[in-house]
């Protein structure tokens, strides 16, 4: 497995595992309507312009299958290197995803592409990060020595204006 910055060209891999991500492993965490609403979000989405984008750092986790230069994306992970505005807790930076096809659940990717996005964020300067977990995502982080700072409820896919909300937590960690 290896953890490499994002290109354009994998645009429609991170749509793909974002989606069956939120359809395989949000149900742990959040009801069936809840789930359609927050993997709703990854139909809209311009996932190449995110990743080109100069305000957001995108990494993808792949495994070569067998030496024939043909990859799976098994997951991705982002960060926003600006203080967001609307967090309770002061911070330099967020993480704004780290997402693992369920059939590579459990088997170290989110961890590897949560530790290159800190690398980067330490590359960069940043002292604190911050997120939002959803509620199945918590123990992950709280592994990891992010602190929990608030509780508050979210509207999934807000940009469809789904209407739906849910759970999630604020989280912050010192590097």
């Amino acid at each position: 497995m290896e953890a490499r910055e994002a290109t354009a060209a994998d645009a429609e891999d991170v749509r793909r595992v974002h989606r069956e991500s939120i359809e395989g492993l949000g149900s742990a965490a959040y009801d069936p309507k809840q789930v359609a609403a927050w993997a709703q979000g990854t139909e809209s989405a311009d996932y190449a312009a995110a990743i080109e984008s100069d305000d957001l750092y995108f990494v993808v986790a792949k495994w070569d299958q067998g030496g024939d230069g043909s990859e799976d994306v098994l997951g991705f992970g982002s960060a926003h290197f600006e203080s967001p505005e609307e967090y309770e807790a002061s911070v330099d930076a967020e993480v704004t995803g780290v997402y693992v096809h369920p059939t590579a659940a459990r088997e170290g990717v989110g961890t590897e592409l949560l530790v290159a996005l800190e690398r980067e964020a330490r590359d960069r300067g940043v002292e604190t990060l911050g997120l939002s977990a959803s509620r199945n995502a918590l123990a992950f982080y709280d592994h990891y020595g992010y602190e929990r700072v608030r509780r508050y409820d979210h509207e999934f896919s807000s940009d469809d204006s789904t209407g739906v909300t849910g759970e999630i937590v604020e989280m912050r960690r010192e590097l």
